[in-house]
């Protein structure tokens, strides 16, 4: 009697093995079922964010290859246009030396209006396609563009820039980055002083835009703000990435990092 009701549990254990068996089984599979989903998921995004990121770069350099056609065209054409007008206006204003006072100082102020406007085509064609970087090189073009909007803005802007080797089209990504930063900081961050910091450090470069401005939560952004997913896009392109760091009260900083460009031996 004590051996049978030893044995009689036996069929119940085996199948409640069984049951657990089969859970197991039924879990395993669900997780790596799971598992590839998330896999192909991530696949997937991975794909479609480079094919963003490609996106990005050719929008970018169309947009580039336009602006250097309309700075060439404003160089060229109405640059000669007004050229020829200032020398025009001279000339007439030496042959009316000593006559017509008043039709000479109207010309002295045609003379000092071109070349206000002459200024000003110079400013914007730079503005469209940066001949500086090709002709100074990354950093004074920097330096120049803090002083301009300094004295614009009325902002100091403390720079810590360093030469860095990077590739043609990351020079002037970083420099559309800091012009937009800056543009941006006049705009809305009501900011007292500005810092621009570039550095190299063995295979990486470092960009730092920082403002003691009003800052903002990152994350109260609108899906309408897409100049900062641009950015982000344009640093990816370039093989980088793109950080920032604001709260309401204590500023922004934006912080790039790059990988610098191998020298040709």
């Amino acid at each position: 009697m004590t051996r049978r009701s030893a044995r009689a549990p036996r069929p119940l254990v085996l199948a409640t093995a069984a049951v657990l068996a089969v859970v197991s089984l039924v879990l395993v599979a669900r997780q790596r079922r799971s598992q590839a989903e998330q896999r192909t998921l991530e696949a997937e995004v991975a794909l479609r964010t480079g094919e963003l990121v490609a996106l990005t770069q050719h929008l970018q350099t169309a947009r580039e290859d336009e602006r250097a056609r309309l700075a060439r065209d404003l160089h060229d054409e109405l640059g000669a246009l007004l050229t020829a007008a200032k020398l025009d206006a001279a000339r007439i204003r030496s042959r009316l030396a000593g006559q017509a006072p008043e039709a000479l100082e109207r010309l002295a102020h045609l003379v000092a209006s071109l070349d206000s406007v002459i200024a000003l085509k110079r400013s914007i064609s730079e503005n469209l396609h940066p001949s500086s970087l090709h002709q100074l090189g990354l950093v004074p073009t920097l330096e120049n563009l803090a002083a301009e909007f300094s004295q614009a803005a009325d902002i100091p802007v403390h720079c810590s820039l360093q030469p860095v080797q990077l590739p043609p089209t990351a020079e002037l990504m970083v420099f559309r980055l800091v012009q937009e930063s800056i543009t941006n900081i006049s705009k809305y961050a009501h900011a007292s002083q500005v810092w621009l910091a570039l550095h190299q450090a063995g295979g990486q470069v470092r960009l730092e835009v920082r403002d003691d401005g009003v800052g903002f939560d990152p994350g109260l952004l609108p899906r309408s703000a897409c100049g900062l997913v641009g950015m982000r896009y344009r640093v990816q392109a370039e093989h980088g990435s793109l950080h920032l760091a604001s709260a309401p009260g204590r500023g922004t900083r934006i912080e790039v990092r790059l990988p610098a460009a191998q020298l040709s031996c």
